[in-house]
């Protein structure tokens, strides 16, 4: 079960409730974002998170809402509640600090997808195996320890195999649109999965020089 979080760089409490939940978290930059991302079965749900700029947070859970008609379940700091006093953009939302169980129970109520449906969480290359429900990796049944965004590369191209992907077409899709790191942030991260993949598995995420990469 996917759910597109805003923003793109959502905090670690609320990425670890989500995948306590039983729900992976796929984090967009805006509207057109959240549409070109959105996985073949459909998103559950979106979960914007108030942070600082909260009238930016919330007018983008507006258009998600209005243009993709996703139900938007909205994260708030007990001090922005105020913010929501005049707010109709919204299905639900959940005060900070966030309760994975009240989240799960909240985002079941909204879950625009047949909870029901058998689709197999696991994404399998060779020995490896990538859980996108819990978000864990295994290599040959010995787990992985990967950041989130070491996951979320080795997800893109385990998902993507065989095709070479420029950095900036890596950026892209991994990190965001509004992602301003350059070109060299997609190297370090191939870098340490190779290192986590171990010296006999490196090889599957391929350099094409002077292009980029391909995983396979």
């Amino acid at each position: 079960m996917f759910v597109a979080v805003y923003p793109p760089t959502p905090s670690a409490a609320l990425t670890g409730a989500l995948i306590t939940a039983g729900y992976s978290p796929v984090p967009v930059s805006d509207v057109a974002d959240t549409a070109g991302r959105e996985p073949e079965h459909g998103w559950s749900a979106a979960v914007v998170e108030l942070s600082e700029d909260a009238g930016l947070a919330i007018t983008v859970g507006r258009k998600i809402r209005e243009e993709l008609g996703i139900p938007v379940l909205l994260v708030v700091d007990r001090t922005l509640t105020a913010n929501l006093s005049t707010e109709a953009g919204f299905d639900d939302f959940i005060l900070t600090p966030v309760d994975h169980t009240e989240l799960k129970v909240r985002l079941r109520k909204l879950d625009r997808v047949d909870t029901v449906e058998s689709v197999d969480p696991v994404l399998r290359h060779h020995d490896l195996e990538l859980n996108t429900a819990t978000y864990q990796a295994t290599i040959a049944g010995q787990p992985r320890d990967l950041t989130f965004m070491e996951y979320e590369l080795l997800r893109f191209f385990v998902e993507h195999p065989q095709r070479v992907w420029t950095r900036e077409q890596i950026l892209s899709h991994v990190w965001g649109y509004d992602y301003f790191g350059g070109s060299r942030t997609v190297d370090v991260h191939v870098r340490r999965l190779r290192a986590k993949l171990g010296e006999e598995r490196s090889s599957w995420i391929a350099t094409v020089r002077s292009v980029g990469y391909r995983f396979g």
